[in-house]
């Protein structure tokens, strides 16, 4: 059979030797062992070159069992990929939460941990592996995506440990439960010595802190009828995290000031026709002159005397609230500048509060003992000697202060 129709192809003309020349010598699919036979290369590669060639191959790639093939690898190779991609996914994930539950060390030291304003899960998963409580920030970012907890950071001061687990630790952060420093104000204390007790305790500066409570507009803001706070910074025990602004403390204080001053009280001052502001300054002087606290009614009974008499109080701790850097020493001569405060210049009240009153100097202030006296003196023992003329008074103060120098 080929030689039959190699014959038929080698009659033809060169002119002839055409591909519908070829194509009615023999189909393609018999002749194309023989194309590719070395022995003829020149045949070979003319008819490989020819248009009709080409156009024949096109038809048998446009086959639609060609196509079923081509389909088929490329499922193929999809499902490889997708198996290559599910599988790494799957350890990878595993590998996200065997981390979650796996603690930086044993060490169980607690280092302090901040978070500030504006900072995000990047930079903090940095710092923690720089402060050696985790290892991997990049496991740490994938587990609070995964957790939804990378952008519900809580500014504030977090203890925290090598020995907690990453979960534990992210659990910590975004609580917001900020370690929290406890700040004690004294009763008595006035505006400067309370700005030192939060300087100490690291809250804020001095500066700070008493530009804040030394600030009329804010004072007005929280419905203080007076320019400064001093008075209103209720005594007592405070936590507070160490993000909490000078402004927050004094507002805590102030409202611890006001749960304390009630209805009752309220109505007690309207009683005795003063108010709010008055009894706050009357109960500082109570609490500056008390050095026994069973006092403080007898004391103030005394300055309500003198008070409904139009006569001056005459405290020494209201002399002393007006002299900078008071040494210690109260002499004739601070007693006779005139300020303000120099209750023994002026009638009345000062101004205002001289320190920041407890709840039992207000209560003494509101409820005064029913006593006649009009004078007292301190003796050694802290207490007082009360009097209800001058000439006893001045006995009194011949023996007890007198002698005592």
């Amino acid at each position: 059979m080929p030689h039959q129709w190699l014959q038929r192809l080698q009659n033809c003309s060169p002119s002839k030797k055409s591909v519908f020349c070829f194509k009615r010598a023999a189909p393609l699919n018999v002749v194309r062992p023989f194309f590719f036979d070395l022995s003829l290369p020149q045949t070979a590669n003319w008819f490989k070159n020819s248009t009709e060639y080409k156009n024949l191959r096109m038809k048998q790639s446009d086959h639609p069992k060609s196509k079923s093939r081509i389909l088929k690898k490329l499922i193929i190779i999809l499902c490889i990929c997708t198996f290559i991609i599910l599988t790494a996914a799957f350890f990878f994930i595993r590998s996200i939460y065997q981390y979650a539950e796996t603690p930086c060390s044993s060490n169980t030291e607690k280092i302090l941990f901040s978070v500030h304003p504006g900072q995000n899960i990047h930079e903090a998963a940095r710092q923690l592996q720089e402060r050696n409580i985790i290892k991997s920030p990049f496991k740490l970012k994938v587990l609070s995506r995964i957790r939804d907890l990378d952008r519900r950071l809580k500014v504030g001061e977090y203890p925290l440990s090598p020995s907690m687990t990453p979960n534990e630790i992210l659990d910590i952060i975004v609580s917001g439960k900020s370690m929290l420093y406890r700040v004690t104000v004294p009763e008595g204390y006035n505006l400067f010595q309370v700005s030192q007790v939060i300087e100490k305790s690291g809250l804020a500066t001095f500066d700070h802190f008493y530009q804040a409570a030394t600030d009329p507009e804010l004072a007005h803001e929280m419905g203080i009828p007076a320019d400064t706070f001093e008075g209103y910074l209720f005594p007592d025990t405070y936590l507070f995290s160490k993000e909490t602004t000078p402004r927050k403390i004094i507002t805590a204080m102030v409202n611890r000031f006001q749960e304390m001053f009630t209805e009752n009280w309220n109505e007690q001052a309207k009683r005795l026709g003063l108010t709010i502001h008055e009894i706050v300054t009357l109960a500082s002087i109570i609490e500056k002159e008390t050095g026994v606290p069973d006092e403080r009614k007898m004391i103030s009974s005394v300055f309500h005397n003198r008070l409904r008499k139009k006569m001056r109080l005459e405290s020494d701790p209201t002399v002393i609230y007006a002299i900078p850097d008071f040494n210690g020493n109260l002499t004739r001569k601070h007693l006779q500048t005139v300020t303000p405060y120099n209750t023994y210049k002026i009638r009345g009240l000062p101004p205002g509060p001289i320190a920041n009153p407890g709840d039992k100097a207000l209560e003494a202030a509101l409820y005064p003992a029913e006593a006649p006296y009009l004078f007292f003196v301190a003796k050694r023992d802290r207490t007082h000697h009360f009097s209800t003329t001058i000439s006893e008074h001045n006995k009194a103060v011949r023996k007890y202060q007198i002698r005592k120098r």
